[in-house]
């Protein structure tokens, strides 16, 4: 008989989110307990947080799950930056912050995301790594209750807890702001935490709302369609045609600004778990976590971060396929049938090769687009595990998870979002410089690296301006292009849209509208 192993007890003496206090495994005794080891940069751990809501809600009385947060990035240490992340992607359950490991080590993890199971007796009765699980997890614990009722050691309550969303509400105008493009129609802004794509003027001036704010998928008019947390966007200006990376819902949307509608034009709505190189017709071709977008020509080409690769969509015939990456999560060169990516995030191109901002290898990739269709680090360590923040040449060069890269008169910006600053690459040379932020995240304007930013993710430039999307600033910052002076944008009229916060007892804690 295999001996049952007790579940070590969680410290007391580490930070906790999501509660008022820090909690214990003894005082779960009598629940099914999940504990979720996740950092909040990577994918994988992002898809399950769906499937782990999910069971939360459906055996809330019998079930609860503990976020583990063991980080990967430096950045991803600070409390503050895990609470960000916590309201960004709307963590309903307990997490405690276990920065040096200890955890992590106690329970013999060794990936992310992993899920432990343990019993309501306090041992630990199965381990499982990655996503995609949800329902094994269903069955497993339907039969841990059915188990425990039949011994009498099951315990139905429903527990109360404090959370960051009722604590710091997101009541500003602006919620977690992915990705920004600049055209010369004006600023589409993907208010990511809203769930909505705004239109305004470069005055700041709201031309249009597109989308409820309330998260779905929803094709329609401006005012009836729903995103869930879209991200990149490409405009194509002769037809005045928005393309937009609907991220969590797995879809790729049109904008069609002259008769104000919004409709699907590729993904099903669930999220595909093939990770190797396939295509088919738009609408019947799951996708995973599309993250950014750039129009080439009549090619839409996606930085696919779920599968780690780059794909393409013919926007004529409406295929959509794998243009390059293995699915294998890593960095390597050569070939577009042998290359490797890491969850890419930002896309941009000069008509000879794209541009990618590889985020888990905090590399910035070239992907040719003609002859000879190579694939290239450009600068950066190009490992999972080599980031920093170092300027300098090609290989020397450290960045910490960038999620944008912006081409613009033969450089590129890039948005080295862990770093809180913008740096500007040399395509050619691979030589990386700090142009903005003090490496301090905050929100100052100012000139140059007197300014500060907070997770920057999205970038764009038109004329001499570049435009940031200021992600855990809430904001929208410019940059004048010839004195590096960095202002930030304010909206005339915009409002969060109304929100109802419902605590777990089911009372109504707060209602705002502003």
């Amino acid at each position: 008989m295999i001996p049952r192993v007790r579940a070590p007890e969680l410290p007391q003496n580490y930070s906790w989110l999501n509660t008022d206090k820090p909690l214990s495994l003894k005082q779960f005794k009598g629940r099914v307990v999940i504990l979720d080891f996740w950092t909040y940069c990577c994918i994988n751990c992002l898809h399950i947080l769906p499937n782990l809501k999910y069971l939360e809600k459906k055996y809330k009385d019998s079930l609860t799950v503990i976020g583990v947060h063991s980080a990967k990035f430096d950045n991803e240490k600070e409390i503050e930056n895990i609470r960000q992340a916590i309201l960004r992607y709307d963590v309903e359950h307990p997490v405690v912050v276990d920065s040096s490991f200890r955890i992590w080590e106690e329970y013999a993890v060794r990936a992310w995301p992993t899920l432990i199971i343990i019993d309501p007796e306090g041992y630990v009765i199965g381990q499982i790594s990655g996503e995609g699980n949800r329902d094994t997890l269903d069955e497993l614990i339907q039969k841990l209750i059915q188990q425990h009722q039949d011994k009498g050691t099951i315990n139905f309550q429903e527990l109360s807890l404090t959370l960051e969303k009722q604590r710091q509400p997101l009541i500003t105008p602006l919620a977690f702001p992915g990705k920004v493009l600049a055209t010369p129609t004006g600023l589409f802004i993907a208010d990511s935490g809203h769930h909505r794509l705004i239109m305004s003027s470069f005055d700041g001036e709201i031309l249009h709302l597109i989308g409820t704010g309330k998260s779905g998928l929803t094709d329609g008019a401006f005012n009836e369609a729903q995103f869930f947390a879209p991200q990149g966007m490409a405009y194509d200006a002769e037809n005045q045609i928005l393309y937009v990376a609907d991220t969590e819902n797995h879809t790729l949307r049109r904008v069609d600004l002259k008769r104000q509608v919004v409709e699907a034009i590729a993904g099903t709505g669930e999220q595909s778990r093939n990770i190797h190189p396939h295509g088919g017709a738009g609408l019947e071709t799951a996708l995973n976590s599309p993250w950014d977008l750039v129009k080439v020509g009549n090619t839409l080409f996606i930085a696919m971060a779920g599968p780690h690769q780059i794909w393409e969509m013919d926007l004529e015939t409406g295929i959509v396929k794998t243009y390059a990456g293995t699915g294998a999560e890593a960095c390597v060169d050569g070939s577009l049938t042998e290359s490797a990516f890491a969850q890419p995030s930002g896309i941009s191109n000069n008509g000879q090769e794209l541009y990618i901002a590889d985020s888990e290898v905090s590399s910035i990739r070239g992907v040719g687009i003609v002859e000879p269709y190579q694939v290239r680090t450009v600068c950066g360590s190009g490992g999972l595990f080599g980031f920093g923040d170092v300027d300098g040449q090609g290989e020397d060069v450290r960045l910490q998870h960038c999620l944008a890269v912006e081409y613009a008169q033969n450089f590129l910006w890039v948005a080295d979002t862990y770093n809180h600053k913008i740096k500007l690459v040399s395509p050619s040379t691979g030589n990386c410089q700090t142009v903005l932020g003090d490496g301090t995240s905050g929100l100052q304007d100012g000139q140059g690296k007197n300014t500060r930013f907070f997770e920057p993710s999205g970038l764009s430039v038109l004329s001499s301006h570049l435009y940031i999307a200021d992600t855990n600033n809430h904001a929208i910052r410019c940059v004048d292009l010839d004195t590096f002076k960095v202002t930030t944008l304010e909206f005339l009229g915009l409002c969060a849209h109304k929100f109802i916060i419902i605590n777990r007892r089911g009372a109504e804690d707060t209602e705002e509208e502003r």
